[in-house]
């Protein structure tokens, strides 16, 4: 399966992205430049290729958990030696108003866990973290099999459950 992502670059027109959440508005406009070149989290776009439009974007970035907030049954199982579990955090989802309700989140959704599976093979990553922002974004997330972690407002998806729909 290959990425429909792509960096995100000079020549994507970040200026008219509106997804109607002004914290995902206000971080592609303004914060997420800074964010790259301080290797603080990397951004992939959806383009509408003869427009340069982005249709929506996504954040990963690498993260730890602590092992506390993991669920017990899942607990049990790792090493105590960690107090933190390394994971994968997809920072920011947001698609753009002219093009939401076209399944474009569901396709992102499955880009970045394409994606952070992928990159879980070389460095370690046990689970994707997200925050969601509201809960219109964590009925997205449990639709999609995300376990709330308790606590902590944050879900997470591991691997092991990633690797299930794309090693078939």
């Amino acid at each position: 399966m290959s990425q429909l992502t792509v960096l995100l670059n000079s020549q994507h027109q970040k200026s008219r992205f509106s997804c109607g959440k002004e914290l995902l508005d206000d971080y592609l406009h303004k914060q997420v430049n800074q964010d790259i070149k301080r290797k603080l989290s990397v951004c992939f776009v959806l383009t509408d290729p003869e427009a340069k439009l982005i249709k929506g974007y996504y954040t990963l970035s690498n993260n730890s958990i602590s092992q506390e907030l993991i669920p017990e049954e899942i607990h049990k199982k790792l090493p105590r030696s960690y107090t933190s579990i390394p994971t994968t955090l997809l920072g920011r989802l947001a698609i753009d108003q002219n093009y939401q309700g076209q399944g474009i989140g569901k396709l992102l959704l499955v880009d970045a866990l394409k994606r952070s599976y992928d990159l879980s093979k070389t460095i370690g990553s046990f689970a994707v973290i997200v925050d969601p922002i509201d809960q219109n974004a964590e009925n997205f997330y449990l639709k999609y099999g995300f376990v709330k972690l308790p606590d902590s407002g944050k879900m997470f998806l591991p691997m092991k459950t990633i690797g299930q729909l794309f090693d078939s």
